[in-house]
């Protein structure tokens, strides 16, 4: 089975209440765009119009790999409506307030799932059925995740544990699928001389590498300020991609302990636990559930919540105050109460003979979700 064959393949759209007006602060846009992510369009449009980065804002943040349709602003005079070759931005009114996720409620989906095999179509009916009946497990899938380093683990907690050391090794070293062979090259260098800063500068290349290492030569202590440099948006990031680590294992925990079978995926940061067997009584705990994200101030439902928590993060070595960071002030963590399961909505599938894979077949599925949740999952699901 694979998704995201084409963009084409995975088409996203956001369903959002939007208080739109004939006159306001904030232009807002529709925003339809394929082989881009949203955080480095808009850092490009930042560019492109010199506009402040801060002053483009967005609900949700769309990966680079399908067809995606959602909702920006912009606080600018000028109308920036335009058409690129992998983008459109097109003027639909104006706001008082900047776009945000609270303004979501939901994202529609229409994918299709290619290379089929037919012995495979009644496990996969099967799957749909019984996914339309009991939900699923809402984890924060693999996208969330691009950060974390296998042999360095989270910028986050190496932070809160004040490692500063490690976390900017991981900045500096930790290689994305979409680098290239150069820059891979130059991270591996990094890593097996890091300490070396002489070795290090020499290899540098970007402004930030070269600001990083002439200042480790003149103090080999100077982690922290340099950390303080990492933009908003990508320490944001990086707390968020922790946070959801944690909500992710504290779930898995609760789906191992209410359910009567399960079967795994494994994830870049954890398996991802699903129920295939599960009484009433424990799906409809699980339904009414929500879980908090992890900082110093959280709201829980129940005392097992908070008990597998604390668990957690006794097991990491860390304490709750600990998240009320001092040292860095350009992003910190909120917690927020998200759903343990959900339910995909107007879930419609069928099966087709595939363009593109000979001898095989397609299955075209057609949904919505709440915000936040993962089409990703629904097909990690059904694909068990």
């Amino acid at each position: 089975m694979k998704i995201k064959v084409q963009p084409e393949d995975f088409i996203v759209e956001e369903v959002a209440h939007l208080p739109l007006k004939k006159k306001g602060t904030y232009r807002v846009y529709l925003l339809e765009k394929k082989n881009w992510n949203t955080v480095d369009l808009l850092i490009r449009l930042s560019r492109a119009f010199k506009i402040p980065l801060r002053n483009l804002s967005y609900g949700g943040k769309k990966d680079r790999y399908g067809l995606t349709r959602q909702y920006i602003t912009v606080k600018n005079n000028d109308d920036i409506s335009h058409k690129d070759r992998n983008y459109s931005l097109s003027f639909i009114g104006f706001m008082d307030r900047p776009m945000g996720p609270d303004l979501i409620e939901a994202n529609k989906f229409s994918i299709v799932v290619r290379d089929i095999h037919k012995n495979r179509v009644s496990t996969l009916e099967e799957n749909i059925e019984k996914l339309s009946k009991e939900g699923m497990p809402n984890y924060f899938d693999d996208q969330r995740f691009g950060s974390f380093d296998p042999k360095g683990g989270f910028i986050a907690e190496k932070i809160i544990k004040k490692h500063y050391n490690g976390a900017l090794k991981i900045y500096l070293t930790h290689v994305y699928p979409g680098d290239k062979a150069e820059e891979k090259k130059r991270k591996r260098i990094f890593y097996e001389h890091w300490g070396d800063w002489k070795a290090c500068l020499r290899r540098s290349r970007t402004e930030f590498e070269r600001l990083c290492f002439h200042s480790l030569l003149r103090n080999e202590k100077a982690f922290l300020p340099l950390l303080h440099r990492i933009p908003r948006e990508e320490m944001s990031l990086y707390f968020s991609a922790y946070q959801s680590y944690l909500w992710n294992e504290v779930l898995r925990r609760l789906i191992k302990r209410y359910s009567v079978e399960t079967k795994a995926h494994r994830g870049i940061a954890g398996d991802y636990v699903f129920y295939t067997v599960i009484s009433g009584e424990s799906l409809d705990y699980l339904k009414n559930l929500s879980i908090p994200t992890v900082a110093s101030r959280m709201e829980f439902q129940d005392e097992l919540t908070e008990h597998i928590t604390e668990e957690i993060l006794k097991e990491h070595g860390i304490k709750r105050p600990s998240f009320n960071l001092r040292t860095i002030r350009q992003a910190r963590f909120t917690s927020f109460l998200r759903k343990a399961i959900v339910f995909p909505e107007g879930l419609t599938w069928s099966f087709h003979k595939d363009t593109i894979y000979k001898d095989k077949l397609s299955l075209k599925l057609s949904f919505s979700l709440l915000r936040g949740g993962y089409a990703t999952m629904l097909i990690k699901r059904i694909s068990l």
